[in-house]
């Protein structure tokens, strides 16, 4: 018995096995064969249970009275506390302030009486340095998210699953800290082809590439909180070099994309995602078609673990997506009937407004005004507004207010 069948005779009373799931929206699309491996029906709703639940049990194995630390963004949070509970032991438990309460209570939920559960820091980064800290005053055992070659392991057990049902010719995976993508490469044949897959404004892996080194991101965007780290591990770091010899094989994914997917595979396939898990969908979009036809493309779906709190917010980015949700400043002349004029002479009754607030007089006679537009054909309405004798502004997603408004 080699080592990764030990790993995961290990964890396989604890862990699922959900086999491949063929696409069949996916397959037609893209004239391939695409499985999902669906990690967002595991036990704790996403694979982080895999490496936490090898990690712990190895150390519980040396020593059963340990207590252990961790730092995460809500799903490796999961997988530690249900191994908590499960083997009796305390864990001491670091997510960041803005970790959604619906991931806050299934931590509860999982560890029970076992779990200390501390908020700390406004980024993952933050976080994972006052759970060092902590670990290191208190001598109890760390457990890494990401950066442990134990965590590594446990993360490698998906490879072994897909390789007893089909060796494929390309494994799309999510890439946080490297984790997932490092146990992947470890566990399937060479002949599988690993394309990973990073959220635009969290893309640590491709930065650290780049530079040689793990090194932290000047700007971290959280959106994608699920793979929103701002500098990869050195472990990690040293395993993906050798995965991405040639760093097209990473995709970085744009917010909008990952929030129409998301919408896409709960309206096509009735599989509700995080943000993380829709990047590798999205990454197919990124491929050679002529290259992938015909083949065998396994996406990873990481986890399912989303706050239907975002859901406005999710739905508003596909929506731009889309190419259907646009915003202007427009400048109304103070009299009688402009705004009837806008409605009349600009919009067709395919068209909505959104949003309508004044936001400030420029003088008497003229006011600017904010205006948020769902329509088909955004450039009708921007040649209707100049033969309007309207001026505007159209707010593009590099100005400083288009954060302020989605």
């Amino acid at each position: 018995m080699n080592n990764l069948q030990k790993t995961y005779q290990r964890l396989q009373p604890f862990i699922k096995n959900i086999p491949l799931q063929l696409s069949e929206p996916l397959s037609h699309k893209y004239s391939a064969n695409i499985y999902f491996k669906r990690e967002d029906l595991q036990n704790t709703r996403s694979f982080k249970i895999r490496g936490s639940l090898n990690k712990i049990i190895k150390e519980y194995q040396k020593n059963p009275k340990l207590e252990v630390v961790c730092a995460s963004a809500g799903n490796h949070a999961q997988g530690v506390a249900f191994a908590c509970h499960l083997l009796n032991i305390q864990g001491n438990i670091f997510v960041p302030n803005i970790i959604p309460p619906q991931k806050q209570s299934r931590i509860k939920y999982f560890g029970q009486e076992n779990i200390n559960l501390i908020l700390e820091g406004n980024t993952f980064n933050e976080t994972l340095e006052k759970s060092l800290e902590f670990s290191l005053t208190k001598n109890y055992t760390f457990i890494h998210p990401y950066d442990d070659y134990d965590i590594i392991e446990g993360q490698s057990t998906i490879g072994y699953e897909i390789n007893k049902e089909l060796v494929p010719d390309y494994v799309i995976c999510p890439i946080g800290g490297g984790g997932l993508i490092s146990g992947l490469y470890q566990s399937m044949p060479k002949s599988s082809q690993i394309i990973g897959c990073e959220p635009e404004g969290a893309d640590s892996m491709l930065y650290a590439l780049q530079n040689n080194k793990p090194l932290t991101l000047p700007k971290l965007d959280n959106f994608v909180d699920g793979a929103s780290v701002g500098k990869v591990g050195q472990k990690t770091f040293e395993i993906c070099r050798d995965i991405f010899s040639d760093l097209n094989n990473i995709k970085v994914i744009s917010t909008n994309h990952v929030c129409h997917e998301m919408i896409n595979m709960y309206q096509e396939e009735g599989i509700i995602l995080e943000p993380a898990a829709a990047l590798s969908i999205c990454a197919l979009d990124k491929l050679d078609l002529e290259t992938i036809k015909n083949k065998n493309v396994v996406c990873i779906l990481s986890g399912g673990n989303n706050d239907v709190l975002r859901y406005p917010e999710i739905m508003e980015k596909n929506l731009i997506y889309l190419n259907r949700k646009h915003y202007y400043i427009i400048e109304f002349t103070q009299k009688p009937k402009q705004l009837k004029k806008f409605i009349s002479n600009v919009l067709t009754t395919e068209d909505d407004i959104t949003r309508f607030e004044y936001i400030k007089k420029t003088n008497k006679s003229f006011g600017n005004v904010l205006i948020g537009l769902e329509t088909d054909n955004h450039q009708l309405i921007e040649e209707k507004l100049s033969q309007n004798n309207f001026k505007f502004q159209k707010i593009k997603d590099t100005d400083l207010i288009y954060s302020y408004l989605i």
